[in-house]
């Protein structure tokens, strides 16, 4: 019996390529799981409970219709927004308040946060965000719902928006991600998009 038959050494490439493929990826990641650091169990900000779950996800949805639809930011970041820990200055704002922001429309800070709303609601003043849904794990909470009232912005139709928010330990917004884009005009099964 042959040990290197054609197949055999086919098979223990891919094997090599998919394990090494596997350690980039994780690599990638900071961490050995391929799951985000912030994620982990372990991570002291990481709601446990249905309870603190449900406090972070009515606090995100309060704290962005609050800033857009009632176009109160100030209010939405005095309210929501979390606080660096005395001497820190982790956004590079200047001001007391930890908010990084990942849309490359608007600076980190919560300064920045409200005059960016501002600036936007004075632009745009009958913008909305309808919230459809929302989900939370651990210190994360994500939306997903439906702009509307800035045409060009965001499409006659309005855009679909999914939110991403990381809240510290008392349930205080953090960090931002969002990706939007506008509703079609057409869909191919007939389902809304949102």
């Amino acid at each position: 019996m042959r040990f290197l038959t054609p197949s055999r050494v086919i098979a223990a490439a891919s094997l090599a390529v998919a394990a090494l493929s596997f350690g980039v990826a994780t690599a990638g990641t900071g961490s050995s799981s391929g799951i985000d650091s912030t994620a982990r169990a372990g991570n002291k900000a990481c709601a446990r409970g249905q309870g603190k779950l449900d406090r972070n996800k009515a606090n995100v949805v309060a704290y962005y219709t609050r800033a857009f639809n009632d176009k109160e930011p100030e209010d939405a970041v005095d309210k929501y927004v979390g606080f660096d820990k005395p001497g820190q200055d982790l956004d590079g704002s200047g001001e007391p308040h930890l908010y990084i922001q990942h849309n490359p429309l608007a600076k980190s800070g919560a300064p920045a946060f409200i005059e960016f709303v501002n600036n936007f609601t004075t632009a745009f003043p009958d913008i909305h965000i309808d919230i459809r849904r929302v989900i939370a794990e651990c210190d994360f909470v994500v939306t997903h719902g439906v702009l509307t009232g800035a045409v060009p912005v965001f499409g006659e139709r309005g855009s679909k928006v999914v939110d991403i928010f990381r809240l510290d330990e008392q349930g205080k917004v953090v960090e931002h991600w969002d990706v939007l884009a506008p509703i079609s005009a057409e869909s191919a099964n007939g389902n809304p998009e949102v």
